[in-house]
């Protein structure tokens, strides 16, 4: 799960800095040669968009870092943690819920939380039979933890 992540993120990072490099160059160039720069859209657009691409490079760097400090022997293998899907039964409406944990602000698909998320944060450490209670701004859930794969079984 790890390296299928740094993977993708290396490769967005591949894509932006040949945008950086060699695309956007390239646009502002074109732009400086229609002339009077006060009033050139498209050289403004260039700019903001060169911008916008150096900004997310930082920030697909410092995750890439962060990434590479995870040891995945550290994570437990019977408590809930990164990479873990979880199981969890609402003590209230009596539903169950399956959760995988992510890190940080990727795409979160369905069922898929972060693990600085609300439910998040008051699933991490918890074993099965574990109960937890989710404050939200709408209601207090109790959830309690059914079932647990962590990264190691995956």
């Amino acid at each position: 799960m790890i390296e299928e992540l740094k993977l993708k993120l290396g490769a967005e990072v591949e894509k932006l800095q040949h945008e950086l490099n060699v695309v956007l160059p390239n646009e502002i160039r074109k732009a400086v040669e229609l002339g009077d720069l006060r009033e050139n859209s498209e050289y403004k657009a260039a700019l903001e968009r060169q911008q916008f691409v150096q900004a997310r490079l930082g920030q697909l760097r410092q995750r890439l870092s962060k990434l590479s400090q995870i040891d995945v022997s550290q994570i437990a293998r019977d408590a809930v943690g990164l990479g873990s899907e979880v199981t969890v039964h609402d003590e209230k409406n009596g539903k169950t819920e399956v959760y995988s944990l992510v890190f940080g602000d990727g795409d979160f698909e369905e069922g898929h939380v972060s693990m600085s998320s609300p439910i998040g944060r008051s699933l991490v450490g918890k074993k099965v039979g574990d109960t937890t209670i989710l404050r939200l701004p709408t209601s207090v859930r109790h959830l309690t933890v059914t079932s647990i794969k962590t990264i190691h079984d995956m």
